[in-house]
């Protein structure tokens, strides 16, 4: 088996692990935080009860019963009728939550109630954080080649354009993919389905989320009564990943660019030729019967034959 399948089948590998990693914490949150949270909600409802059962409400009274409902409220429990039925930890919600905390995204409209739940979300995170990014960045290793590099290669042999005006256009077409695809359509569709967002709340929340920000101020799928909740909740969750690859890669596309045309030179920053070296190898290393290939490949050559973005005449 070549190198190149052991490492889509790695990189496969890697997604599901990410995945059942996810699926593991939201287990582990749901049972941790689940009963914590019914304890809090019957703990609001007898004080709401007591409340209303006096038959003259002194100010005492009134500022105890406000310390609970805000208390209550910082962790995402409501008094109100309509918001009892839905629970911020079932297994959907905690997946959300273990996918909001691995992506540092942390929109703080959810957040562990107890103890034990604070401890593990420590370790959970201290994980499941750089191995989100390692996840990412061997995605967007391999969608580089698809991406990037193929069609920029497709519009100087097909179309015959220069280098600097290829990768241009490429990345003029990459940001506007991006634009549509990632901002302005999920903003209609956030738009339509939560009732209380205009089109710039929507447009405001993905570029606060795909871009790690995570104010909390606009969350999905928080409304009472949201239909079919669970299953919105997982696909805010895949638009969110997918859309931080998308990022990423425009990052790398605008890295690739600003080198070939000279930017990085006259700001005096790094350059990109070993990062395209890495995107070409493997995730894995190569097996014995490639080893001499490698070796072979390691030899130094003729600077002069030695094709890289600096050698492109600008």
């Amino acid at each position: 088996m070549s190198s190149w399948y052991k490492s889509w089948i790695l990189l496969t590998g890697f997604i599901l692990f990410y995945v059942a990693y996810l699926l593991f914490g939201a287990f582990v949150f749901s049972t941790i935080e689940r009963p914590v949270e019914d304890k809090l909600k019957r703990d609001i409802q007898v004080l709401k009860e007591e409340f209303l059962n006096q038959s003259c409400v002194n100010a005492t009274s009134l500022e105890h019963f406000l310390e609970g409902v805000l208390q209550a409220n910082k962790y995402g429990i409501s008094i109100l009728p309509n918001s009892s039925a839905s629970s911020n930890w079932d297994l959907a919600s905690s997946l959300f939550f273990a996918n909001t905390l691995v992506t540092t995204v942390g929109y703080g409209h959810t957040t562990p109630l107890s103890d034990t739940g604070k401890a593990f979300s420590i370790f959970y995170a201290l994980l499941g954080v750089p191995f989100t990014m390692l996840v990412l960045t061997a995605c967007v290793q391999r969608l580089m080649h698809l991406v990037t590099y193929g069609p920029i290669s497709m519009c100087r042999q097909k179309i015959g354009l220069e280098p600097l005006a290829a990768t241009a256009i490429h990345f003029a077409i990459l940001l506007l993919v991006v634009v549509l695809g990632f901002f302005v359509v999920p903003a209609v569709v956030f738009s339509y389905i939560e009732d209380t967002w205009s089109f710039l709340d929507a447009i405001y929340f993905c570029f606060i989320t795909l871009c790690t920000i995570g104010l909390g101020d606009y969350v999905p799928g928080e409304k009472p009564g949201q239909n079919f909740r669970s299953l919105y909740k997982i696909s805010v969750m895949v638009y969110l990943f997918v859309g931080l690859m998308m990022m990423y890669l425009v990052l790398r596309a605008f890295h690739r660019m600003a080198d070939l045309h000279g930017l990085t030179s006259f700001f005096q920053l790094p350059h990109c030729d070993e990062d395209i070296e890495e995107d070409k190898e493997p995730i894995i290393e190569a097996g014995h019967e490639d080893q001499h290939e490698a070796e072979d490949s390691a030899k130094p050559l003729d600077p002069a034959s030695q094709t890289s973005y600096n050698t492109i005449n600008r």
